[in-house]
């Protein structure tokens, strides 16, 4: 087995195994090897049961507080196993510094890392803490409140209520977040055209209550999203992307980011997808496998998350990539999901009906781009006539598959190509 951010080898006892003690119990646990040399062979610990007590030992005196470990013995290898759990008192520290795995290496936390494990460990969240700024006013979530919850006006027992304000009176961070004027980061959108070179439109949303935020985000995706087709006397709205699996996924980002870093929760719309990455990461305790399950729900801004709830912007904790998968029922594309230390990153592609397709429909759909083109040039390409063209693109548009641009000579029809199209 090959080292990793749970997993370390050690040939030898010695102090170099504090540290990564000190980071499996500020993070998820983990599991440390005696008797193994690095290149994986099994060479055993003369006196195992000596060597126990040695490692016990060295973790009683060096990790303060002392972590919930576990030590076993293998008789017939002569290898011990140290199994340190995720610890409930963080920060966990060894000679006053703090520690975490990055892959396979065990390394010093930073400031904002420290003060995250310190909130763990006193059980608080970063939206629960005292705000700087006291003087906040709640427009724009009164008026939601109103529309919403049939409140008359929101007044320091509903702040209460909706856990905005503490038990002295004080407003706390997600009462910053949610006012009408705050200083935190916000969302940065920007619409590419067919090369990032190319920006169309930029729009940045901050120092604006995050629910104005929201809405904000929400509006220049309709701009480019969804458009009104006229079948005969029936109007149809096409929605390139689903508006549901957007919401979810803004919404998602404004909820679980961190707040105590300055980075925007970015959003990049292209002719083929949007990209939503939002800063900080998956939630400490929470794997990939069960953030894509909606298994556990994990909220890193447990009060911010409520007032989402309690608005309707989110349905239960924990469902949003399964009404993410949902929306894209039926398509050919499905949402893409990537992680990294730092960020989350939803990537939700334009919806393809490719099934539905006659043949003709499909070898004139092969022909056309996100460039837009004409209606000559795609019947020359496709190597139908002019008439039979203009029927299929007809046709295509109606389901929203092709989108027409422009008017009279200068009229083209664009579509969304799905990398993954067959001609089976």
């Amino acid at each position: 087995m090959k080292e990793n951010h749970a997993y370390e080898v050690k040939e030898q006892v010695s102090n170099t195994f504090l540290k990564t003690v000190s980071a499996f119990a500020n993070y998820g646990g983990g599991t440390i090897q005696f008797g193994i040399a690095d290149d994986g062979r099994a060479v055993g610990v003369s006196d195992p049961k000596a060597a126990c007590l040695d490692i016990e030992n060295r973790i009683n005196d060096s990790i303060r507080p002392v972590p919930p470990f576990q030590l076993f013995i293998d008789d017939r290898s002569q290898i011990i196993t140290l199994k340190v759990e995720d610890g409930l008192f963080k920060p966990y520290y060894y000679k006053a510094k703090a520690y975490k795995r990055n892959d396979t290496a065990t390394i010093e936390v930073d400031r904002v890392e420290l003060n995250r494990l310190i909130l763990a460990g006193e059980n608080r969240s970063f939206d629960a803490l005292p705000a700087r700024n006291q003087r906040l006013s709640f427009s724009v979530l009164e008026n939601k409140m109103k529309a919403l919850l049939s409140i008359s006006e929101l007044n320091q027992d509903i702040l209460k209520t909706i856990g905005l304000v503490d038990a002295n009176g004080q407003y706390n961070n997600a009462a910053a977040l949610l006012a009408d004027c705050n200083d935190f980061p916000g969302v940065d959108c920007a619409r590419f055209g067919e090369t990032i070179d190319i920006i169309r439109d930029r729009e940045t949303f901050d120092r604006e209550s995050v629910l104005k935020q929201y809405d904000d985000a929400l509006e220049l995706y309709r701009k480019y999203y969804q458009y009104d087709v006229i079948d005969g006397s029936v109007r149809k709205t096409v929605q390139q992307i689903p508006e549901k699996a957007y919401r979810e996924a803004l919404a998602n980002a404004l909820v679980h980011r961190t707040w105590d870093t300055r980075a925007q929760i970015r959003v990049s719309m292209y002719d083929d997808r949007v990209e939503i990455v939002s800063p900080g990461g998956l939630p400490e305790g929470m794997t990939q496998d069960e953030y894509l399950r909606g298994q556990v729900s994990l909220l890193r801004n447990p009060v911010i998350g409520n007032v989402f709830f309690r608005l309707h912007l989110i349905e239960s904790f924990g469902t949003g990539v399964r009404r993410m998968n949902q929306a894209y029922n039926g398509s050919e594309t499905k949402p893409i999901y990537s992680f990294s230390p730092n960020t989350i990153t939803v990537t939700l592609p334009v919806v393809q009906t490719v099934e539905h397709m006659t043949p003709d429909e499909r070898q004139l759909y092969q022909v056309l781009s996100t460039v837009g083109k004409s209606s000559s040039v795609i019947a020359a390409q496709s190597g139908f006539s002019k008439n039979k063209t203009l029927q299929l693109l007809k046709a295509l548009m109606r389901r929203g598959i092709v989108r027409k641009i422009g008017n009279g000579r200068g009229t083209k029809y664009i579509a969304q190509k799905d990398d993954g199209l067959t001609d089976d």
